[in-house]
């Protein structure tokens, strides 16, 4: 024969959930785990040398630094070509259009590929934000349950408590009506 649930097995389910609530949250990498299965995207190159210089090189072309270096380069080699005695690449800079098309062609891909993998790290940090979002809408109606059901717990023991109040209502009336009527 099971005994129904009273109110102290209810509250101590309910220190149960905390604790374990609490033991996730203490962990160190409770706010990442969404994001550990997208980690691999974490280098728009790969986690290699080759991925790390790579996104640097792609980096820097949109700097300030590099825009001014060039700047500087460029004027220094139109200045060296049109003023100097020796000159290696006369008006219309045949050469140096070639050194910005060389430049172009390396700094293009890398761009784009920089692009693409950044719009794969955004779509895999959504996916992670939504997983979260699933996640704590699961915990909050799991929350609201354990709510409904304390609620319905508190409406019994309220109904219990106002039958036992009746109970002990008519029973001091008997006995009152007892004791008046008896013959002193």
């Amino acid at each position: 024969m099971t005994t129904p649930p009273t109110a102290g097995d209810h509250v101590r389910e309910d220190h149960l959930r905390e604790d374990h609530l609490r033991e996730d949250h203490l962990r160190e990498d409770h706010y990442r785990r969404f994001l550990k299965p997208y980690e691999h995207l974490a280098r728009p190159f790969g986690a290699d040398g080759f991925g790390r210089r790579a996104e640097s090189f792609a980096r820097f072309f949109g700097t300030p630094r590099f825009l001014v270096g060039q700047t500087v380069i460029v004027a220094a080699w139109i200045a060296v070509n049109v003023v100097a005695i020796f000159r290696w690449d006369p008006y219309p800079f045949i050469l140096l259009n070639l050194m910005f098309s060389l430049q172009a062609a390396y700094a293009a891909p890398l761009i784009l590929l920089a692009q693409t993998r950044q719009a794969d790290r955004d779509k895999a940090q959504a996916d992670a934000d939504a997983q979260h979002r699933e996640t704590v809408a699961a915990a909050t109606l799991g929350r609201q349950q354990m709510a409904q059901q304390g609620i319905e717990l508190l409406r019994q023991l309220i109904d219990e408590n106002t039958h036992l109040t009746q109970q002990i209502e008519e029973l001091t009336e008997k006995i009152h009506g007892k004791l008046v009527a008896a013959p002193g």
